[in-house]
């Protein structure tokens, strides 16, 4: 790990005023090591009369020796300024106001160095808080070093010059980094209070990085993890993703649970598994993440439609449960409704997006379906869109206990192992067996007819 001759210092409350500057020669860190694109903006922004410098995850994970995803560039030019150099750039944002350089699939992020919410209002500084602190609005420019202690984590401040290649280090993120540590710029209190959501992305780089959270930083998490309460739900559905398909899904999971986060993400499935810690439904859930993360880092597809599934489906079946018996309706219909019902109470906290939930509700209704096999029934099934993670679907609540399903899942996966002239002979084994039951319907009660005379 590289550091100023191998020292490593304290952590501030705040961000340096003046940053350690690493030479080229002491960090090894090699252009080639980003991405192409992102040189070219550095260029083209410095061609202009500009400062610009790489930031953030990209400086950090290549000092770690990963491989990074994005690469953020900020410059001291403001958004407007910006589209001027770059005809391939669109404005984004009203939160924070972006410029996103677009190379084809590749998309270089472009940031205004961010001032202190003090500085003097005018039509291009505009700072907006909630009653709860939380930044609604946050469009004030101002240096490098302003931006550096608005960042969120030490190993964040870390900007690496087009002007020298040289790494500046406004936080002693290179010391946290040797530490492994993620560690707070400034008060924790207030950090988290202006977006909550850093509580999320401390869990996340914890487990990403193979690091710690520091004592000042982990210690208010749980006061305030209701805070994530007031983030929109269509930014959570976001953050959720970022947390459950990056390959450490279970590690995050077990850490939401541990400080109070997941509560805010899927209260219902929270309270459901407080009363059990150790229970079939902990289990699904812990075996689904660890499945996740399986396929993720061998490279498979995974779709948000499954996870989602799982993470709603023992809300959902005590939804249907509290509907039978209120409502004296039948399983098929309880089951039906309380599909709508979870999708919208859920909807309240984390905004999935149409295509994620119909793809849930796919592999819901064909749970009822499974057993089912008689005539056509088992092929026409298996030519559902979503049969294969319906399958994968039951296949894990097996895994995870539902022993009584065990012989149902043998008989899917014989199936599906055959020709079709095996897959015939299972079908005709079966006789009976795997027939829908009749639905009872209520007899209508006829008029009776007119005397004749």
């Amino acid at each position: 790990m590289i550091g100023p001759n191998g020292t490593q210092t304290s952590q501030p409350e705040q961000a340096q005023s003046l940053p350690l500057v690493i030479g080229r020669n002491e960090h090894g860190i090699s252009r080639k090591q980003f991405s192409p694109n992102a040189i070219k903006v550095l260029y083209r922004l410095k061609d202009g009369g500009f400062d610009a410098y790489l930031v953030g995850g990209c400086v950090r994970d290549i000092l770690l020796g990963q491989q990074p995803k994005d690469f953020d560039v900020v410059t001291n030019a403001t958004p407007e300024q910006v589209k001027k150099l770059f005809r391939n750039c669109r404005l984004i944002g009203r939160r924070f106001r972006l410029a996103h350089i677009v190379f084809g699939r590749e998309i270089i992020e472009v940031a205004t160095m961010r001032g202190h919410h003090e500085a003097a209002e005018d039509k291009n500084q505009i700072s907006q808080s909630s009653d709860q602190g939380q930044l609604l609005r946050d469009n004030v420019f101002g240096s490098i070093e302003e931006d550096a202690e608005r960042r969120d984590f030490t190993i964040n401040a870390l900007y690496y010059s087009i002007n020298d290649f040289s790494i500046h280090d406004f936080a002693n993120g290179i010391a946290a980094i040797n530490a492994r540590q993620i560690e707070l710029i400034g008060d924790p209190q207030t950090r988290y209070r202006e977006d909550p959501v850093r509580m999320l992305r401390a869990v996340r780089f914890a487990t990403k990085l193979d690091m710690t959270i520091a004592p000042a930083t982990e210690k208010p998490i749980k006061e305030l993890a209701s805070l994530l309460d007031n983030i929109p739900p269509a930014r959570l559905f976001e953050e959720t993703l970022k947390l459950f398909l990056n390959g450490k899904a279970e590690e995050n999971f077990l850490m939401l649970r541990r400080y109070g986060l997941f509560k805010s993400l899927f209260p219902a499935l929270d309270k459901i598994l407080d009363k059990n810690t150790e229970g079939l439904e902990h289990s699904l859930i812990q075996q689904m993440f660890r499945n996740t993360d399986e396929r993720i880092n061998a490279d498979k597809k995974v779709t948000p439609a499954f996870i989602f599934a799982a993470l709603l489906w023992f809300p959902l079946l005590k939804i249907a449960k509290q509907l039978q018996l209120s409502e004296q309706l039948s399983e098929y219909d309880a089951y039906t409704q309380a599909m709508n019902k979870v999708l919208s109470e859920n909807a309240q906290h984390i905004a999935v997006p149409k295509r994620f939930t119909l793809g849930a509700r796919d592999i819901w209704h064909i749970q009822q379906r499974l057993d089912k096999r008689s005539g056509q029934r088992a092929f026409r099934l298996t030519q559902q869109p979503r049969f294969k993670a319906a399958y994968d679907f039951l296949l894990l609540r097996v895994q995870a206990g539902e022993h009584q399903h065990q012989e149902l899942a043998n008989w899917w996966s014989e199936y599906l192992s055959k020709d079709v002239n095996g897959q015939k002979d299972m079908v005709r084994a079966l006789g009976s067996q795997g027939a829908p039951k009749g639905r009872r319907r209520s007899r209508r009660r006829s008029s009776p007819k007119p005397a004749t005379e």
